[in-house]
C-alpha cells in the first residue's frame, strides 16, 4: 500500500536559513556570515541586552507571575505600551480611543493577523509590496487570502537609490482599496528610506487613490538610535487622517528574536469601530494560535513602562549602541573599498540605514564571495552589516574588490 504522502513535493529551501546552515557547517577559519538579520557585537557574537537580562532575573524571582493563559488579544500592558511607543504617548488618536494593539507572534504574526483581518472583514484582495522587499511579505499575504499580488518599483540599480518616480507611478496606477505594504524605517533589503518630503508625496497619492497603508515596523529605535525618528512616517500618516495598521516587531530592538514578541497596531477614524473589530480579531487569533506567549511580552512591557529601564534601553546604551555599531561598520567598509580603489561608487553603503545594505553586488559576484572567500551573503547582494567587525572588515573589502574587478557587472 502506497503512502498518502507520496504526492508531497520537496519545497524550495528558504535561502537565508540555508546559507546560515552552510556557514555553520563550514570549517574555514576566516569564514564570515552576512546573512541572517540579527545583531552581532564587535566579536561577531549574539548580544543579550543587559536590560533584558535584568528584567528576566526579576521575573524569575517574582512568585506572583504564573503560567496562566493570556487573553486572546494579548497582554494589555504590552499592547498599550507598544501603541504609545509607535504613535507617541501624547498622540490624540490614543486619547480619543481610536488606536489599539493586538499582541502577535512577532512582526510576521502581526502581518498575518492584520492581512487576514483586512481580507476577511474589509474584503481587500489586492496588495502591493516594494520591489525588492522582504521575501516573506508575498507569502504571508497570499496565505491570508489575498489573491492579487502586485509590486511597486523601489530600487534603482543604476543609481543605487530609490526609484521614486517609478514608485509614485505604480501607486498612481493602483486600484482603489489596494493594501500598500510600507517599511516604516530601515527598508529591508535596500536600507534606503524615503525622505520626509517623499513620504508626504506618497501620502498624497495614497489619499487621492484611496489606498490602504499597512506599515511593517521591524526596526524602531534600532535603525537610527531614535524611537521618534524611526516612527516619523507612521505618525505622519496618522496625522494626515489615514486609517492604517502597523506590524511591530521587538526581535531586533530588544534582541528577543526567539521569543516572537510583536504587536499589531490599528488606527481607526472613529472609536465606535474598535469593539467590533476587536471581536473579529479575537476570532482570527483563536482560529490561528488561540493566544500569545507571555514571557517576551512581559519583558518588553516592563522595560517600556519602567522609567529607569526605559532610559537604560533607549537613552544610555542599548539601541544607541547597536545603531552606532552599524553606522561604524558602514563607514569602515566604504573606507576600505575606497582605499583599495574598488571600481564604482560605494557611498550608498553609508547612505543606507538599519541592519542591511543592498551592496549592488551582482549574483555572480556574490556567489564568487561565497565560493572563494567563504563570505556568506544573499545572492541579491544584501548583507547584514552587523556581520562585519574590526577583525573581518578588511578581509571582506578585499574580497569584494576582487569580485568586482574579476566580474564587472556580469550577472
Amino acid at each position: 500500500m502506497g503512502s498518502r504522502f507520496e504526492g508531497v513535493e520537496q519545497g524550495p529551501p528558504i535561502e537565508v536559513f540555508q546559507l546560515n546552515k552552510l556557514f555553520i557547517d563550514d570549517t574555514f577559519k576566516n569564514k564570515v556570515n552576512l546573512t541572517i538579520g540579527a545583531y552581532r557585537d564587535e566579536n561577531g557574537k549574539p548580544w543579550v541586552l543587559p536590560v533584558v537580562r535584568r528584567t528576566e532575573k526579576q521575573m524569575a524571582e517574582d512568585e506572583s507571575l504564573l503560567h496562566e493563559y493570556l487573553p486572546v488579544l494579548g497582554l494589555e500592558q504590552f499592547t498599550s505600551a507598544s501603541v504609545s511607543m509607535l504613535l507617541g504617548e501624547d498622540n490624540p488618536v490614543i486619547a480619543e480611543g481610536r488606536a489599539f494593539g493586538v499582541q502577535t507572534l512577532s512582526g510576521t504574526g502581526g502581518l498575518r493577523v492584520g492581512a487576514e483581518f483586512l481580507n476577511k472583514h474589509l474584503k481587500y484582495t489586492t496588495f502591493y509590496y516594494s520591489n525588492p522587499t522582504w521575501e516573506n511579505h508575498h507569502l504571508v499575504f497570499m496565505n491570508s487570502g489575498f489573491t492579487q499580488p502586485r509590486s511597486y518599483r523601489y530600487w534603482n540599480a543604476e543609481t543605487r537609490a530609490i526609484d521614486f518616480d517609478g514608485l509614485i507611478a505604480d501607486l498612481k496606477g493602483a486600484p482603489e482599496n489596494s493594501v500598500i505594504i510600507l517599511h516604516a524605517c530601515a527598508h529591508n533589503p535596500t536600507g534606503i528610506d524615503p525622505t520626509h518630503e517623499q513620504w508626504e508625496k506618497i501620502a498624497d497619492v495614497m489619499e487621492e487613490r484611496k489606498l490602504f497603508p499597512f506599515f511593517d515596523s521591524a526596526y524602531q529605535g534600532f535603525a537610527s538610535g531614535d524611537l521618534d525618528r524611526d516612527a516619523w512616517a507612521v505618525r505622519y500618516f496618522v496625522k494626515r487622517g489615514f486609517e492604517l495598521v502597523c506590524a511591530q516587531s521587538y526581535a531586533k530592538n530588544f534582541g528577543l528574536y526567539n521569543e516572537r514578541v510583536g504587536n499589531l497596531a490599528i488606527v481607526m477614524s472613529d472609536a465606535k469601530y474598535v469593539a467590533p473589530s476587536k471581536s473579529q480579531l479575537t476570532w482570527i487569533v483563536r482560529g490561528m494560535y488561540s493566544n500569545p506567549p507571555a514571557h517576551g511580552a512581559r519583558v518588553v512591557a516592563t522595560a517600556l513602562t519602567n522609567k529607569h529601564l526605559f532610559d537604560q534601553w533607549q537613552v544610555r546604551d542599548h539601541i544607541k549602541q547597536m545603531s552606532s555599531r552599524v553606522f561604524e561598520m558602514r563607514e569602515a567598509l566604504r573606507s576600505e573599498l575606497v582605499k583599495l580603489g574598488t571600481p564604482g561608487n560605494w557611498d550608498h553603503i553609508v547612505n543606507q540605514i538599519g541592519l542591511f545594505s543592498y551592496t549592488g553586488l551582482t549574483q555572480r559576484q556574490s556567489e564568487y564571495l561565497m565560493e572563494e572567500y567563504h563570505i556568506y551573503l544573499l545572492r541579491t547582494g544584501r548583507i547584514n552589516v552587523c556581520g562585519l567587525n574590526p577583525g573581518n572588515v578588511q578581509y571582506v573589502a578585499r574580497a569584494i574588490n576582487d569580485a568586482v574587478t574579476k566580474f564587472p557587472q556580469q550577472q
